[in-house]
């Protein structure tokens, strides 16, 4: 297995058949006791690609969230939904692994690929807490998504069973006397970099070698120079 990686195909998971989802009514993931617990931060995108922004956002939430580890979940296109714009999977991931390998404690994560599509949060987190019993899993998301968190698939109960760890987005201040007990936000810092720029940049041929690790430029001006402009 390449450093750095977590494949989470079926040829990994012989032994454990993937949690089926249905309508029923599913019971708690988070269990009384969690001390012993590996504590894993889901940090979901598309990383298209993936920029120092990401990369230092986990970073800072492995030591405000108290995590052990964050597995960066590269979302799968959308087979119904096809996007030009949205660079093939495969290459995000890999782009994704190599600008993570400096860091042990964040994870390049494929578990979506493998899950029916569309992929939903409320179905990854399940799953994963069947395939992973030994894991605790928080996720993470930005103050923007977290605006706009009641209109996601089964929001509440993703609220009900697993920590949500919120981190500040320019423009979405958040009443944090009003967040539900699971959920907290942790001053990991605002970064002005995002995907769309880093494309912009390399469109237009401008320097990106302050946005991204130096591990993926030459990888990144090679795919998206001309190409891919995904989100």
């Amino acid at each position: 297995m390449v450093k750095g990686l977590l494949l989470f195909s079926n040829a990994n998971t012989t032994a454990k058949q993937p949690l089926k989802i249905n309508n029923k009514k599913v019971k708690p993931s988070i269990p009384e006791q969690t001390m012993n617990k590996i504590k894993t931060g889901i940090y979901g995108g598309s990383f298209n690609p993936i920029h120092n922004g990401h990369i230092a956002i986990a970073r800072k939430m492995i030591e405000l969230a108290g995590l052990d580890e964050v597995w960066l979940m590269v979302s799968p296109q959308n087979p119904l939904k096809h996007s030009a714009d949205l660079l093939d999977e495969q290459l995000r991931l890999d782009m994704t692994r190599i600008a993570l390998e400096p860091y042990p404690q964040l994870k390049a994560c494929d578990y979506e690929f493998h899950l029916p599509r569309p992929s939903y949060m409320w179905h990854t987190l399940q799953s994963l807490t069947h395939d992973y019993p030994e894991r605790e899993f928080t996720l993470l998301i930005g103050a923007d998504n977290w605006a706009v968190f009641d209109r996601w698939y089964h929001a509440d109960d993703i609220i009900a069973h697993y920590p949500i760890a919120i981190y500040p987005r320019t423009g979405y201040p958040i009443d944090t006397d009003k967040l539900p007990q699971t959920v907290k936000v942790f001053d990991t810092g605002l970064y002005e970099v995002s995907s769309t720029l880093v494309r912009q940049y390399i469109n237009e041929g401008k320097d990106i070698t302050q946005l991204i690790p130096s591990e993926i430029t030459a990888l990144a001006q090679q795919y998206y120079n001309g190409g891919a402009k995904g989100k």
